[in-house]
């Protein structure tokens, strides 16, 4: 089973940029499929994001295509979130979590997920 742990979030002005990290711990980190979620105040979590294993398969949220770009190092088992262009409609914890091999628009699809870090976009 695979352990995963958000980082990079934080308070950022609009128009900023962030980029969130989220490593994992664990064999076999290759073989996941790394998707990033979002949950704002009184929302139902989202899918943002997310990477296949290794076949270089991405897909994105319509409200985030051509400002988010993910990307993984299996030699750093981390994936990446970079995120630009940020607005307050972005506040939200992020998580990420995995699967095997393919990616899924589905939370309940996943079967490890970190501990969520806080994204805020403020003036």
């Amino acid at each position: 089973q695979v352990q995963l742990v958000e980082s990079g979030g934080g308070l950022v002005q609009p128009g900023g940029s962030l980029r969130l990290s989220c490593a994992a711990s664990g064999l076999g980190f290759h073989y996941y499929a790394i998707g990033w979620f979002r949950q704002a105040p009184g929302k139902e979590r989202e899918g943002v994001s997310c990477i296949s294993s290794s076949d270089g398969y991405t897909h994105y949220a319509d409200s985030v295509k051509s400002r988010f770009t993910i990307s993984r190092d299996n030699a750093k088992n981390t994936v990446y979130l970079q995120m630009s262009t940020l607005t307050p409609e972005d506040t939200a914890v992020y998580y990420c979590a995995a699967r095997f091999k393919y990616c899924s628009a589905l939370s309940a699809g996943y079967n490890a997920w970190g501990q969520g870090t806080q994204v805020t976009v403020s003036s």
